[in-house]
């Protein structure tokens, strides 16, 4: 009886460990669910990159010169300098 408990308590360990590799926390699914949402995680920062990045140029636009200003204020707010007539044309209908 007692050389059989060591190997008996072995492989109780052996499956211990092989269900912790499987289902516990560290598991092969938790870890290939945390690496999808790590990918997930750093294409939505990319994409806040480079929005930032849009934003900053647009910002230094707007601190460097007036034109960028006048853009906006023409395209977006529908604004015309003194003196100007503004003329909006429609296209046709077929």
């Amino acid at each position: 009886m007692g050389p059989r408990i060591v190997p008996i308590a072995l492989l109780v360990l052996l499956v211990g460990i092989h269900a912790q590799l499987w289902t516990g926390r560290g598991s092969v699914g938790h870890v290939e669910e945390l690496r999808r949402q790590i990918a997930a995680q750093q294409a939505a920062n990319d994409r806040a990159m480079l929005a930032n990045e849009r934003l900053a140029a647009e910002v230094q636009d707007l601190k460097d010169g007036l034109e960028m200003v006048e853009e906006k204020a023409r395209s977006e707010l529908g604004m015309v300098k003194p003196g100007e007539i503004y003329v909006h044309v429609t296209p046709a209908r077929k």
